[in-house]
Order: structure tokens, then sequence, then C-alpha cells
């Protein structure tokens, strides 16, 4: 706690006065910030490659289709062509079946990471909507501490799960385990996360935790069944005009095992195969019947940005933080601003598609849509430049390594090994010593970018972080009072720093601009400090989000602008011209109230704001309702 008090008490005054007021910085927050910062840069700098996947489709005895595929995608167009129009007319027979037995073996009981990883997968649960039930369920005592690294189960638990797994599922279905933890710097403090009563089920649950509780309960008794069993069948298949095989995939469950119970969920996003496919019965030597074949472009993916579960796995594997600092952690990223959790809407994609069917070769192109993002966390502006600036002015303290080897001197320390005064002293006096170089000789990082030259007025056009978030300029800085002012325009909230582009800065400075007239004055449309608004005179309105102002017409402003004067109406209830100053009866997001000289006040739950004199909304003006404050004093003994 006094390591962290140092970091941050230290670095956030540097970061208010080298890059924004307000910010914060942290020893454990930084390098997660860092992580989402470093996997964007990848994806900003990923050039994706396009490649042929090839899939055919066999008709077998008129009643099934067997589906097999080139074994490697090709990289080009020209090759895909060729060997689609290679076997129009060709022999398919099948040269090799080969089956195999393979098993899968359960996973380990819980940990705070695997639910949090899980429980975002399964139910799209935040990390603190995971920890903050399990809290719940642990104060109920429903199940074991639920902040640990550790995957162990005591004797007795492994006692109760086994005789649950006999008992509704048979001997054969039983398989005492025990688990090793690979997470860097795990404390194995305390046991995994289990039911304390392996024997209540969800059901006896309240039911706003029951799907978490279910979660853990199956996790824990299928940690102790059997491997699951399958026989996994391969089909090679020789093409007569090629040397190139086909080959096609199969398993058969024998045994199901902990399958029976539960299956964990995966990361892959990319995964658009089928699994565990059923086979027709086959035979080496058969000659196959194409029904068709397709050759589909395809494109390499990006590595995928992290949602919360899988940023708490790279700081689990990292060894970043402990189970009690991953969801706090991440909820501060969010609130300083630097990490949004969002849906984004993909793009379309041109794709090409090469078909072989009844002899004859097709070739078209289509549409896809592509790189949609569901709950997924980006870093802001804010969070690149404050990235940025530690890597550059600390980076030892946002070292993954630094991170875990400090968590490894936590752990000497604990035990005894380490004295922690020492400790505290050998990194302070280095660390305090970089802050004050740092505060005397970097400069003010603002993350400005020059775009380019206006057409029209030809001042220089720059991208830059302002005091209230990122902004265009046009025209340089002043130095002194009597330069002439730039112009100023803020970021729409998908354009970012390091993206925008010349063209899309100069559009942004084609607000405000008039649409038309409003009762009688100009209809503006504008881009102000609180977002995007219309004005006319001195009355304004907000421009719902997802609406481009740009793009406003002025049919669509002045809609805006009788609704915002229906609400005016509707929020005034009477007015009151008293010697003490004008008292106003209002509605309010909270319900009616009096406002008087410029300060609020309730007005009581059972008195009808519309029947209120001047001379009772004077006596609560002077006689305000006070506040509940809190429950009743404990009387001192």
């Amino acid at each position: 706690r006094i390591l962290d008090r140092l970091v941050g008490f230290e670095l956030s005054p540097v970061l208010w006065k080298k890059v924004k007021p307000s910010l914060s910085a942290g020893r454990v927050q930084s390098v997660a910030v860092k992580m989402i910062v470093e996997r964007e840069k990848e994806i900003m700098a990923f050039e994706p490659v396009s490649s042929f996947k090839v899939m055919a489709h066999f008709d077998i005895n008129g009643k099934t289709i067997l589906k097999a595929e080139l074994a490697k995608n090709l990289t080009k167009e020209a090759e895909a062509e060729e060997f689609l129009k290679s076997c129009i007319g060709a022999d398919f027979g099948i040269q090799k079946l080969e089956k195999k037995p393979a098993k899968k073996s359960s996973t380990a009981p819980f940990t705070t990471s695997t639910l949090q990883q899980e429980a975002g997968r399964k139910f799209g649960y935040a990390v603190s909507q995971t920890m903050g039930i399990a809290q719940k369920l642990y104060e109920q005592g429903h199940i074991t501490y639920m902040r640990t690294d550790s995957v162990n189960l005591s004797d007795f638990a492994i006692g109760s799960i086994s005789d649950e797994i006999t008992k509704t599922y048979g001997k054969e279905y039983l398989q005492v385990k025990s688990y090793k933890n690979k997470a860097k710097g795990a404390q194995e403090a305390h046991e995994a996360i289990r039911p304390t009563d392996i024997a209540v089920k969800g059901s006896e649950i309240d039911a706003q935790f029951r799907s978490l509780y279910e979660l853990i309960r199956k996790r824990t008794i299928a940690s102790q069944m059997s491997d699951a069993k399958f026989e996994r069948t391969t089909v090679k298949i020789d093409v007569s005009t090629s040397d190139k095989q086909l080959i096609a995939k199969g398993e058969v469950l024998i045994f199901d095992g902990f399958l029976k119970v539960y299956m964990e969920g995966t990361d892959d996003e990319q995964s658009d195969e089928e699994s565990n496919k059923l086979l027709p019965e086959l035979h080496e030597g058969e000659e196959l019947v194409l029904t068709n074949m397709n050759a589909r472009e395809k494109f390499s993916y990006h590595p995928p940005r992290f949602t919360e579960a899988s940023l708490v796995k790279k700081m689990e594997e990292n060894g970043v933080g402990r189970p009690s600092t991953y969801a706090p952690t991440i909820s501060t990223i969010q609130k300083r601003t630097y990490v949004e959790k969002e849906d984004r809407d993909g793009y379309e994609r041109e794709y090409r598609s090469m078909t072989v069917e009844s002899g004859e070769f097709n070739s078209v192109m289509s549409v896809e849509n592509t790189g949609a993002e569901k709950s997924k966390l980006f870093p802001t502006d804010i969070g690149i430049l404050v990235s940025d600036f530690l890597a550059t002015y600390f980076g030892g303290i946002i070292d993954y390594s630094f991170t875990a080897n400090i968590e490894k001197e936590f752990d000497e320390i604990a035990i005894g090994n380490k004295e922690w005064k020492k400790m505290l002293t050998s990194f302070y006096a280095p660390f305090h010593k970089t802050v004050e170089e740092t505060t005397e000789k970097s400069e003010r990082v603002t993350g400005q970018r020059l775009l380019g030259v206006d057409p029209k007025t030809e001042k220089n056009i720059y991208v830059r972080m302002g005091r209230y978030g990122a902004m265009v300029q046009l025209g340089e800085t002043p130095e002194n009072d009597d330069d002439p002012k730039p112009k100023y325009a803020g970021l729409r909230k998908e354009q970012s720093l390091g993206s925008i582009t010349f063209e899309e800065a100069l559009d942004l400075f084609k607000l405000p601009k008039v649409v038309g007239e409003f009762n009688g004055k100009d209809l503006k449309v504008a881009i102000g400090r609180f977002g995007p608004y219309v004005q006319s005179g001195s009355l304004f309105a907000s421009i719902p989000k997802g609406e481009e102002p740009i793009d406003l017409t002025l049919d669509r402003a002045i809609e805006l602008m009788e609704a915002k004067i229906q609400a005016d109406k509707d929020k005034f209830i009477n007015s009151f011209d008293h010697e003490a100053g004008e008292i106003q009866v209002l509605n309010g997001r909270w319900g009616p109230y009096i406002k008087h000289l410029k300060k609020n006040y309730k007005i009581p739950k059972d008195d009808d704001p519309k029947k209120l004199t001047m001379e009772q909304a004077y006596e609560l003006i002077k006689n305000p309702i006070k506040p509940k404050r809190g429950g009743k004093k404990k009387k001192k003994k």
C-alpha cells in the first residue's frame, strides 16, 4: 500500500503538469493501460493478408454430404482459380483413412482470474459484476473465499465432491485429480473457489446469484470427473489432376466424462469451423462424387482487442496485480477515461468467391461485414498519451517484469525473508530522482501532429490534445497576446489523435454553420465543450448521440428546437414576483422543486406544486426541509 501511494502521489502531479490536469497514475493501473495501448498499436500497424480457402462437398450414396478442404490455403487468386478448374472432370478417391483415440481432460476449479474470464465469456459479465455477485455468495455462505489464485481443493471438499459424482453419475465418472497453478507469483493462500456444500444446487440459490453459483458448482464437480474419450478420424482424398490432397476430419464421442457436466468457454473469436463433425461410413479406395467446390477469399485477422476477461488473463500471465486488484484496476482505468469499453460496428469489405459446380467454373465478387467489436476495451487519446509519456520517462515502473518482480518481493517480505523499509528505500531513492528530473527537463506532451495546410487560409492544421480533450487547430499557437488566435474544433467520438486524416480535419471546420432560420433568427449547428448542439438566439438544444452535426438538416434542427421549447414549458410550473426576489416552482429530474436566488429547495411530497402559494413557497425557502443523513446513532455504553 505504501509503495502504491508513493508511485501514485509522485507520478500523478507530473502528469498534471506535462499532459493534462486531473490525471492519475498507478503501479498496476498504468501497466494495464500499457497492455491495451500496445495491443491497439499492433492492430493499427496490422496489414491483413488474403488467401483462398478451398472447400469441397462430396455426395455419399445420395444420403449424406462429406465436407473436405485443402490442408493449406492458397495464397494467390490465380492459383486458386487454376486448382478449381483442374478439378472439373477430375476423379476423387479416399487414399487413406486414419482412426485414432483421443481424450480431453477437465480444467481446474476456479481461481479469481478464471472465474472472471469464464463469467465474461458465458454471461457477458463485467469483472466488477462477477466479483459483486461472488461477494454476495461468499457472504451468504454458499462459496469459499472468492479472492484466490489457488487451484487446490481440501481433502474434505474432494471427498464430498467424489460422493456427489458417484451418487449422481456413477463410479465410472469419478477421477480424483490435483492441479498446479501456472500463473506467475501465485500465493496459494486459499482454496480454489468452490461451493461450501456441493449438494446445494443452483435452484436453491437466490435467482440473481443463481447463474454464477451454478457455473462454480459445475466447474468444481467437473474438475474431479473422468476424461472425455473420442475417436478422431482423418480422411485423405486424392485428386487425379493434382498432387494436392483434400482432408476431411471428424470425431465421435465414445465417453462423455466431465463433458456431461461442463464445457469451458473459449476466447477464439475467429473459429468458424464445425466441431465434433460425425463422418459417414467410409472406406479406403472408395471413389467420391463431387457435388461442388468453392474457393473463398479469407483475410488474416489482427490480434484481438482485450475484453475485461482477456485483460485479466493477460495480467495474470505477466504477474501484474493480484486477485483482489483485477476488478478495481479495470474499473479505475475506465473511470479515468484512459480506456473505454465499447461496441463498434464493422465495415463492408469485398471478397472473391470461386465455384465449380456441374462442370462449370464461376467467379464473383461479394461483400461481407467485418471488424465488428462487442464489449472491447479501446484506449482513449489521453490513455495513449499518458502511456507513451510514462513509457518514455518511467519505463522501469510500467515494465511487466518489474511489476511482477515487485510482487515477488512482497512475498519475500510476507514470509520474513526481506525487510520492508529497506525494500521501499531501495525503490524510492532512484524513483524520486527520476520524478524530479522529468518534472524539470521534460516537455509538455500534447501529441501534436501537423496534418497539412488549409487551402483557403494557407494556415497549418494540427491535431493535438487540449485542456478539454483532443482537437484540431487551424493556425499557430500565439506566443503573446497580440498574435492572432487560432481556430479550434473538437474531434468526433469515433476520431482519434493518431488516426484522423487531413480531409476529416477540414470537415470539422465546416462547423459552426447556419442551416436556416427559426422564429426569425439564424439556426446554427455547432460543437461545444459538452457536445454538438443547435442554437437560435439564446436558445440551445443538444443533438442526440449517433447523429452527425455536419449532416443535420433544417427540418431536424427545427424539430430539436421545438422539442427543447416544449421541455422548457413542461419544466415551468409557476413563478412569483416576491420582494426578496423571483421565486420559481419547477419540474426537475428528481421531481418538483423551488428555485430562488440560484438555490434550490425541496417541496414536501404531500404538497401539490401547482397549488403552492407565494407565501407557502417563501416559507419553504426560510425553513427548508433538511436532508436525511444516515441512520440512528448508537448510544455510547
